[in-house]
C-alpha cells in the first residue's frame, strides 16, 4: 500500500469539504474513522476467537452501527452516501456511540452503556466517542473519505504493519497543528530509550503523558519478540500503561495499541497531575518509565497543591519528574526527557527535584541532545534523564546517586541539523550505545568535553548545576525570538544564582554583612 500516497487523498478530499477548518479538525475526522476501522478489524479477532471457543460474540456497537454495515462500499448502488450518511452518522452512530437512544428506520437504537462490568475492550468505544465531533458537511465527500480509508485491510499482517507509517503522516500534521510544548518524540528516539531500559514480559511499563503512544509502541514492538507461549501473551496484554488528558491523542493512543494488538489498551483518559503525590499506592506503581513530559507550559495552583510544598513548581516538566519519581517502583528504571532548563534552572523547586534525585535515586546518566531532534517545531535544546529507584553500589548513606555520567551526542556526520527531510534515525544513536557499556570521559579539545562523570556530592556543591558536557556555541542553533528571551531568563537567573552564593560565602569569610 502506498501509505503516504493515501494520506494525500484524503487530505485532498477533505479540503474541498466546508465543514473542515484547519489541520486539527481534518485530523479528528480522520482518526475517529480509523478507530472505527480498526476496531471492527480486532471484532473479526474476537469473534473467531469465540467460535472456536464455541460461545456468542456481542459487540458493544450495535449492529447497524458496526464499521462493517454502514461503511463498506459493496459498489451494488447501496452504500449510504451524500445527506443518508450525513443524517447517519450526526443524528445516529455518534449519540448512540456517546450513549443516546435514538430511533432509525421505524427502529429504536439503545445509547452504549458502560458499567463496572464491560470490559475494557468494549468500554474504550463510548470513552473515546465522548469528546469527538464530525466536522464534515458534504456526503460525498464524506462517502469517498470512507472508501478510501476502507481500503486498508487490518487483517492484513502487511497493512497492519503499515498503519504505523500512516501515524506518522497524522503526526506530522498534528504537530503543525499543536501548541507550544508539544512536540512528539521521533520514534528513533523512543525506541533507543526503551532499548536502553530493557523492559521484561512480566513488568509494567508506564507513560503517564502518553500522548499518540510513542513510548508504548515502542514498548510493545520490543517486548513482542519476548512473547513465545499464551501466558506470555497474556503478560503482554497488560505490559503498559498509559495517561492522556487531550481527546485527540488519547484516540490516537487507544488506536495505536489496537492496532499493536493489545485488545484492551490501558491508557486512561486522566490529567496525570490531578492526584495527590501522597495517595498513590503501591499497586499506582510501575517498573519501567519512559516519558516526553510536556514543557514550557504552566500549570494552576490548584495542581500544584497536589506535590510536596518545596517542588511546587509552575513548569509542567518539572512537575511530571516528581510525578515519576512518586510512581517508579523500588528497582525501578526510568528514561525521561527534560529541556536545558531544567538542568541549570535553580529556582526552589528545581533544586529541590535534583536534590531528591541525587539523594533518593541512583541518576547514573545525563545524555544531551542536539537542538534540532523536534525540528522544525521547536529548537529548544533537550536531554534524557537515566535514573533507577535503588542505591547504586558503592553510594554514601546520604545519597543513593554515587557518580552521574554525562555524554553529549553530536550531530552524525554529514548533517547540520535534523530536519523533516532528514529526521533523526535509529542509527544515529549507535554512538550511544558504543560508549554506554564502555564509558570513559571524552575531551575533545580544551575547553570542548563530550563526556564527564561527577560524583553526587560534586553535583550538590554545585547546587545540582546539570548543565555539564554542553554544546560548543559554534554548534548552538539559533532561537526562536519567545523561546530565547526566555532560555535568556533562566540562564542569567542561574548566574544570578552563583553570584548571590559567591557573595554569601565571602561574607561568611569575613564575618560582615553586607545590605543589598
Amino acid at each position: 500500500m502506498a501509505v503516504n500516497n493515501l494520506i494525500k487523498r484524503l487530505q485532498n478530499i477533505m479540503r474541498q469539504d466546508a465543514g473542515i477548518s484547519g489541520d486539527a479538525q481534518r485530523i479528528e475526522q480522520m482518526v475517529w474513522m480509523f478507530f472505527l476501522k480498526v476496531y471492527d478489524a480486532q471484532e473479526e479477532v474476537w469473534e473467531y476467537k469465540a467460535y472456536k471457543e464455541k460461545r456468542d460474540f456481542e459487540s458493544i456497537i450495535p449492529e447497524p452501527l458496526r464499521w462493517r454495515n454502514w461503511a463498506v462500499d459493496n459498489a451494488d448502488g447501496n452504500a449510504l452516501t451524500g445527506d443518508k450518511l450525513l443524517e447517519f452518522i450526526n443524528t445516529v452512530l455518534f449519540p448512540v456511540l456517546k450513549g443516546s437512544t435514538v430511533t432509525y428506520n421505524g427502529e429504536e437504537i439503545k445509547g452504549i452503556v458502560v458499567t463496572h462490568d464491560t470490559p475494557r475492550s468494549q468500554s474504550i468505544v463510548k470513552e473515546v466517542f465522548e469528546d469527538l465531533n464530525q466536522y464534515m458537511k458534504n456526503g460525498i465527500l464524506l462517502r469517498q473519505v470512507t472508501n478510501v480509508i476502507d481500503e486498508i485491510d487490518f487483517s492484513d499482517a502487511e497493512d497492519r504493519h503499515t498503519f504505523g507509517d500512516i501515524y506518522e503522516g497524522i503526526l506530522k500534521d498534528l504537530q503543525s497543528a499543536g501548541n507550544a510544548g508539544e512536540f512528539y518524540t521521533p520514534r528513533a528516539l523512543t525506541d533507543f530509550m526503551v532499548k536502553i531500559l530493557q523492559p521484561k514480559l512480566g513488568e509494567t511499563f508506564g507513560d503517564f503523558t502518553s500522548g499518540t503512544g510513542g513510548f508504548l509502541t515502542s514498548a510493545l514492538n520490543y517486548l513482542k519478540e519476548q512473547v513465545k507461549t499464551t501466558d506470555d501473551f497474556a503478560l503482554f496484554q497488560n505490559a503498559v500503561i498509559g495517561q492522556e488528558w487531550k481527546p485527540l491523542p488519547y484516540l490516537l493512543s487507544i488506536t495505536n495499541l489496537l492496532v499493536h494488538d493489545v485488545e484492551a489498551p490501558n491508557i486512561l483518559h486522566c490529567d496525570s497531575l490531578g492526584t495527590k503525590m501522597s495517595d498513590f499506592k503501591d499497586s499506582d506503581k510501575v517498573d519501567v518509565v519512559a516519558m516526553n513530559p510536556p514543557y514550557g507550559g504552566s500549570t494552576e495552583a490548584s495542581v500544584k497543591g497536589n506535590f510536596p510544598l518545596d517542588m511546587r513548581s509552575s513548569e509542567t516538566a518539572d512537575l511530571f519528574m516528581v510525578l515519576i519519581m512518586y510512581r517508579l517502583k523500588a528497582d525501578g528504571r526510568a528514561a525521561v526527557i527534560v529541556p536545558d532548563g531544567f538542568l541549570f534552572g535553580v529556582d526552589g523547586a528545581k533544586l529541590a527535584i535534583k536534590t531528591k534525585l541525587l539523594k533518593e535515586f541512583n541518576l547514573h546518566t545525563v545524555l544531551r541532545l542536539p537542538g534540532s531532534i523536534f525540528a522544525p517545531y521547536t529548537s529548544i535544546a533537550t536531554n534524557i534523564l537515566f535514573f533507577n529507584n535503588e542505591q547504586a553500589e558503592g553510594a554514601t548513606e546520604e545519597c543513593h546517586t554515587k557518580e552521574t555520567w554525562f555524554y553529549r551526542l553530536d550531530m552524525p556526520e554529514g548533517y547540520k541539523h535534523f530536519s523533516k527531510t532528514k529526521p533523526m534515525k535509529l542509527e544515529h544513536c549507535k554512538p550511544i550505545e558504543d560508549w554506554w557499556n564502555n564509558r570513559e570521559e571524552i575531551v575533545v579539545e580544551e575547553g570542548n568535553i563530550k563526556s564527564k562523570k561527577f560524583t553526587a556530592e560534586e553535583l550538590l556543591a554545585l547546587d545540582c548545576n546539570f548543565d555539564q558536557c554542553k554544546f560548543p556555541k559554534d554548534d548552538e542553533e539559533v532561537l526562536p525570538p519567545a523561546e530565547l528571551l526566555a532560555d535568556y531568563f533562566k540562564k542569567r537567573a542561574a548566574l544570578d544564582h552563583e553570584i548571590d552564593k559567591t557573595l554569601a560565602e565571602i561574607q561568611k569569610l569575613l564575618g560582615i554583612e553586607i545590605e543589598r
